[in-house]
């Protein structure tokens, strides 16, 4: 099912939920999220690629095509009499031969993350199979946000800095990225644009607390009826002259806004706008270095934030609200997806986060292997070599396990329409000596690696392999599947009071 989503020129799959919502995608995690795994084997194999999904954010799909292939070549194995116990220790053997060789093959490192040269290649790489024809352009945006939130100094890179806002219409050319925060909507007041603002964040509705209990007033005359709500009014005017008068040009507010806050915003010139999330509060709040006010009053200047320019505006039928933040350590960074449908767009963010994800494991580790079938090659060449010098009956599942790294270049020919039979017997030789040929999906040739600037993550690939291994082990050294009976024991049948119809029952 997610074989055929591997490489740029993978297909998509249309994925229905249990909620009857559509998913359209290539990417292996999502389709795994989503359809319900019900064989307890292919169980094991998904709970691989998740674990893969958040350690590395990446690579989920090579974890189910060469953990599949393993368990295939096992297959043929035990079919000419092989016992699993023979094909598990070679297994475990050739896993860390694997682990030792790629450990030696990194032919590319980052030594400047804050470098869009060197970063550049790594974040296209990541997004080429996922969105093919527009990874180039995201590519860019990626690198930039990601760059801006690592910022100057040593402060350390959470992906959750970069927030993606999705807004319909519009070519996917159109998409960019913003310094600061978007908020997905217009102002309660008239005033659309302050410069150099002073904001103050309230975590709570900005409406009068009302009394706890009730009571009966009698209205006898009209100018009772004027005084009625006379001192609301004043308590309101009070506390937003205050606000004004500590120099705050903008308010967000964490919840509902009471009309007559509303008016008094309006009649001191304060920008107001509403947030029904606590989680964009509190992004907010890191973004312009505010503090969460929890209840009504005047601030401290301690708890205001700041920012250059705070604007709304119109993005094709939708407003919004743009915290923009242009110095150096702007904390938070938005890209603004545009595209024509919605399934479009969440696909385009997904590659993102798989761009994002890709950057954080950079920054722990920056060393990369080529890619696009290169080292999954030479260690078919590699691990069939070493096999031949195993005596004992290891030496069967040894070679069977590198050829399984065969699975890629296949299914990265395959779904580029080349011929595999023919194209692989010419690709493999040119790997012996080392990952120096790759194959060029997006032109269907084979072309030496150096010129296309594809990479893997080095830590990301071990990772795939020891985890999709031990997901084959594990099933291997299975030999029965025991369901257990559903709680509750027999159902009552025969048993007097008990009726098959449905009007008794």
């Amino acid at each position: 099912m997610t074989r055929t989503s591997l490489g740029p020129l993978a297909m998509n799959k249309m994925v229905i939920n249990h909620l009857d919502r559509i998913f359209v995608t290539s990417d292996a995690a999502t389709i795994l999220r989503e359809v319900e795994v019900q064989h307890p084997a292919a169980k094991m194999i998904s709970m691989a690629a998740h674990m893969q999904e958040r350690e590395c954010g990446d690579m989920t799909n090579f974890v189910i095509s060469f953990a599949g292939e393993l368990l295939l070549q096992a297959e043929n194995l035990i079919k000419t009499g092989l016992h699993p116990s023979d094909i598990v220790a070679g297994y475990k053997s050739a896993t860390e031969e694997a682990v030792k060789i790629i450990e030696r093959l990194a032919k590319y490192e980052v030594t400047d993350f804050r470098s869009v040269e060197q970063v550049l290649p790594i974040i296209n790489s990541v997004l080429c199979p996922k969105i093919t024809g527009y990874y180039e352009h995201f590519g860019t945006l990626v690198t930039d946000a990601c760059i801006k939130v690592l910022g100057k100094g040593t402060r350390a890179f959470d992906p959750e800095y970069i927030r993606v806002t999705k807004i319909l219409g519009g070519s996917m050319y159109d998409s960019e990225v913003v310094s600061g925060m978007i908020i997905g909507r217009a102002p309660m007041t008239t005033r659309l644009r302050v410069e150099k603002p002073k904001i103050a964040i309230f975590a709570c509705p900005f409406v009068m607390d009302e009394g706890e209990t009730k009571t009966n007033l009698l209205i006898k005359t009209a100018a009772d009826l004027l005084n009625f709500t006379k001192s609301e009014e004043n308590h309101m005017e009070k506390l937003i002259k205050e606000i004004s008068d500590a120099g705050v040009t903008v308010v967000v507010v964490g919840g509902s806004i009471a009309e007559l806050a509303n008016h008094y915003f309006e009649k001191y010139g304060i920008m107001c706008i509403k947030s029904m999330s606590k989680f964009e509060v509190k992004r907010l709040c890191k973004c312009v270095g505010a503090q969460g006010i929890p209840k009504l009053g005047c601030p401290t200047q301690e708890e205001l934030g700041y920012c250059d320019v705070v604007h709304v505006r119109e993005i094709g039928s939708d407003k919004v609200t743009i915290f923009q933040r242009d110095s150096e350590d702007a904390r938070l960074t938005s890209i603004i997806l545009r595209g024509a449908t919605v399934t479009l767009l969440e696909d385009v963010e997904r590659a993102i986060d798989d761009g994002i994800n890709t950057y954080r494991v950079m920054l722990q580790s920056p060393k990369f292997l080529r890619g696009a079938g290169a080292t999954e090659a030479y260690l078919y060449n590699e691990l069939e070599t070493q096999a031949g010098k195993i005596s004992n009956l290891e030496t069967y599942s040894f070679a069977k396990y590198g050829q399984s790294f065969g699975v890629v270049i296949n299914t990265l020919l395959d779904n580029a329409g080349l011929d595999k039979n023919r194209d692989m017997t010419e690709f493999l030789p040119k790997n012996v000596n080392g990952p120096d040929y790759a194959v060029d999906v997006l032109n269907g040739k084979i072309t030496p690696s150096e010129e296309m600037s594809v990479y893997d993550h080095l830590e990301s690939k071990k990772w795939a392999i020891q985890l999709a291994s031990d997901a084959a082990i594990t099933v291997l050294k299975v030999d029965q599947i025991i369901v257990a009976k559903p709680a509750g024991g027999p159902k009552p049948k025969g048993q007097s009071g008990w009726d098959n119809d449905d009007d008794h029952c």
